[in-house]
């Protein structure tokens, strides 16, 4: 999913309380032995660069399909050397390379977990045979033995909330056949200045386990509570 139109406000909306950023990078440096990452659907680098500061050691390579994301993502990542930066389709990338440790967290594919309930995994690519394809793809880039990771998100619900630049940014959530539909709005007083609308593909725990597994992901229950990512071991 192109995010071009949401580029320019995406930091101030994902830095005003929508996402823990330290929390996630704890649930990534608590992995030991890890030379390499690969973050797919990157962003404008948020993550990667608390990543990088923490771990100045590991070479990090991160890939998103928006090339406005990436234009804010060089100038904010250009003090680390061991960070780059790749414009590129998941559904056919090729790196020529493999990682250790390979993470999404609300980028290509995700979980969501409601109370109680299975999670279940959540998609930006709405079409199975892509979503196959993009997992294929992604399989060639994890060692035998690395790690893939998947970040946990709660509920998806409508709500709106005003931000730190003052403005409001709302979100609304429609059902769809096999997934959902979210539309994304930010405004400024009348004036929408920001408006993207996502088709997500979503796929029960059974189906994704499967669907992993198929490519060579075998999923490795944690024991730590409140984790951030779900965790899958390259066979």
């Amino acid at each position: 999913m192109d995010y071009t139109n949401m580029s320019a406000y995406y930091d101030v909306i994902m830095t005003s309380g929508y996402y823990d950023y330290q929390g996630i990078v704890d649930g990534l440096v608590s992995h030991p032995n890890v030379s390499n990452v690969l973050e797919i659907g990157c962003g404008t680098g948020l993550i990667l660069e608390e990543f990088a500061k923490r771990q100045p050691q590991v070479a990090i390579t991160g890939v998103d399909l928006t090339q406005a994301m990436l234009d804010i993502a060089k100038p904010r990542l250009a003090g680390f050397p061991q960070v780059q930066l790749s414009q590129e389709n998941v559904v056919v990338f090729d790196l020529k390379q493999q990682f250790d440790l390979t993470f999404s967290y609300g980028g290509v594919w995700y979980f969501v977990i409601d109370g109680d309930q299975e999670p279940f995994l959540v998609s930006h690519i709405p079409g199975d045979k892509h979503n196959e394809q993009g997992l294929a793809q992604l399989s060639l880039h994890v060692k035998s033995g690395g790690l893939l990771l998947l970040g946990i998100q709660g509920p998806h619900h409508d709500y709106e909330r005003t931000i730190s630049n003052g403005m409001v940014y709302s979100q609304k959530i429609h059902p769809a056949p096999n997934g959902f539909i979210k539309d994304y709005f930010l405004s400024d007083g009348d004036k929408t200045v920001m408006a993207q609308t996502v088709h997500y593909r979503t796929y029960d725990f059974a189906q994704s386990q499967q669907m992993l597994s198929a490519y060579g992901f075998d999923y490795q229950p944690q024991a730590t509570s409140n984790p951030k990512f779900l965790t899958f071991k390259k066979r």
